[in-house]
């Protein structure tokens, strides 16, 4: 069981430049690996302020030089946005360059925005994710490889560029979609979900789908290696968890958004924030979510992990413009009192992974 922090690197408003937000998202990884987080994540977004990062692996390509321990992960590599033959290299040239510290995180994608402009139809965007699993599993363990699918050909090639972990990368499939699940279960890679604003409720049916999955493949569920994202924030000072609740609020309008087609783009980039129908309340989120006094977060971090079952557990750190200074003070708080209790309570009653039911195995 380790933990991880999630980097979206968002630009609320233009007072703080992307060339600033790239930097502070660099310094917090260097703290997280000083202070013995297992991994720290970088999202893909294009052509607005919800994410300023275009490559996740080259961001970890240069964060890999400027620390030492911690995995840098993708989270994530939108497939069907990629060239799937120079894609294969980049992982494998960026895993030499990391020395092995890689974790390839994949999906495929759910913006319409992004993907029209890139020339993609993200209807298409579920059997080109497929086909790339394939060709990035030939690709990375074969001397050579070809490919004939619906989206990709692939003459054969020689990818001269060679992973440095064996047989390639762990890859990490960031979907609840059952399909994704067996392709993931079938082919032992990880499974990484979010739980959204959602509370341990709908961990519980996430737990029961993945185990359901895995009974319906013939896999022990207990062995499917799962990794939870939660917006998570723990402060004594109720304002400062007030403001996070708030910044974690902006960045749900803007996704909703930016995925339901009703986004209002200004000042050529910027998504203007908006009202979501539905929208949890903030005092609905503060309940449901591992936000609010150290002890209650601790307390909820680990009532999550004994519900979900995660062998890697991740939080996101900055969210809309909420200030970087008191973002680092919280990886100390989560570094040297948080994670250390959590790992306490967890090694005195270990979570305990029980094969699906044979009802759910069943449905």
């Amino acid at each position: 069981m380790d933990f991880g922090i999630f980097i979206l690197m968002q630009q609320r408003n233009k007072h703080k430049t992307s060339h600033q937000i790239l930097r502070d998202a660099v310094e917090q990884t260097r703290l997280a690996d000083e202070l013995g987080f297992g991994a720290a994540w970088y999202a893909e977004h294009h052509f607005s302020n919800y994410g300023m990062c275009s490559s996740p692996l080259t961001m970890i390509a240069h964060c890999a030089a400027v620390t030492r321990n911690i995995r840098l992960g993708t989270g994530i590599v939108v497939a069907p946005l990629y060239t799937p033959a120079r894609l294969i290299a980049d992982v494998a040239m960026v895993d030499q360059l990391s020395d092995g510290r890689l974790n390839l995180g994949i999906g495929s994608g759910y913006q319409h925005f992004e993907f029209e402009r890139f020339g993609v139809s993200l209807e298409s965007a579920k059997g080109r994710t497929f086909e790339m699993l394939d060709m990035l599993e030939a690709g990375l363990t074969q001397p050579k490889f070809s490919y004939e699918g619906e989206y990709y050909r692939q003459p054969m090639s020689a990818i001269s560029q060679r992973a440095v972990q064996r047989p390639t990368p762990p890859m990490w499939i960031t979907s609840v979609d059952p399909a994704f699940l067996s392709r993931a279960v079938k082919s032992g890679h990880h499974v990484f979900v979010s739980g959204g604003d959602g509370g341990l409720e709908k961990l519980a049916g996430t737990r029961a789908l993945i185990d359901q999955v895995a009974a319906a493949e013939g896999k022990d569920p207990a062995g499917v290696q799962v990794g939870l994202l939660r917006a998570a924030y723990a402060s004594n000072d109720k304002d400062e968890v007030e403001r996070y609740l708030e910044c974690a609020r902006y960045q749900r309008r803007i996704a909703v958004s930016l995925k339901r087609r009703t986004a209002q783009i200004a000042d050529d980039y910027q998504v203007e924030e908006g009202i979501v129908e539905g929208e949890p309340s903030l005092d609905e989120m503060r309940a449901l979510l591992p936000v609010g006094s150290v002890d209650t977060v601790i307390e909820r971090v680990v009532n999550e992990i004994r519900t979900l079952k995660p062998v890697h557990y991740c939080f996101q750190t900055q969210m809309g413009d909420f200030d970087h200074k008191a973002m680092l003070r919280q990886l100390e708080t989560w570094g040297k009192v948080i994670i250390p209790a959590v790992q306490q309570e967890i090694a005195n009653d270990p979570p305990h992974r029980p094969a699906a039911r044979p009802e759910l195995a069943a449905a």
